[in-house]
């Protein structure tokens, strides 16, 4: 076993588009909170995005969570796939609808290039569903290790159709 991390700060994407995203997200928030080992930070605001990949599928409801965790990332990734599995996510299409989609995005400054995970997570610099609920809860100087400041890849990345909702 990996020796635990002290308070290593990660950020976790959450997102849905079925069985009513909002009340799925909420739910996960609580749950990622009362893991242990973890302690929420931060929470961004909800935003609707267009689905990547198949049109043919409800509007994705996204945010970002921050953490502060002991878990190794391996854990941390098992533990959220468990939350996952927990609110009924299929995995059968690639980018299709889901009841409740959890990812890694940041954990600490740790590069990570395993078969099952990777960290930065390899598409959020050009995803606007990512990047916008980021930037509401993290430093705008926030390095992500191999592609520079958060505020640098905001510049590059339009809102495309993202929508901030009201609290």
């Amino acid at each position: 076993m990996m020796a635990l991390n002290p308070g290593v700060e990660a950020y976790i994407g959450l997102g849905s588009n079925l069985e009513n995203p909002l009340e799925q997200l909420k739910q996960a928030r609580t749950e990622i909170a009362s893991l242990a080992g973890v302690a929420e930070l931060a929470f961004s605001p909800l935003y609707r995005s267009t689905p990547v990949g198949p049109q043919d599928q409800p509007d994705f409801i996204n945010a970002v969570m921050k953490i502060s965790t002991s878990l190794p990332a391996a854990e941390l990734l098992r533990q959220l796939q468990a939350i996952e599995t927990a609110h009924g996510r299929l995995r059968l299409i690639r980018w299709g609808a889901r009841t409740l989609d959890l990812d890694i995005l940041l954990y600490g400054s740790h590069v990570i290039a395993e078969a099952d995970l990777s960290v930065p997570h390899p598409e959020m610099a050009q995803r606007a569903f990512v990047l916008y609920p980021l930037a509401d809860i993290a430093p705008a100087n926030l390095p992500v290790p191999g592609l520079g400041p958060l505020a640098d890849l905001l510049a590059t990345c339009p809102k495309a159709g993202l929508q901030r909702l009201e609290p």
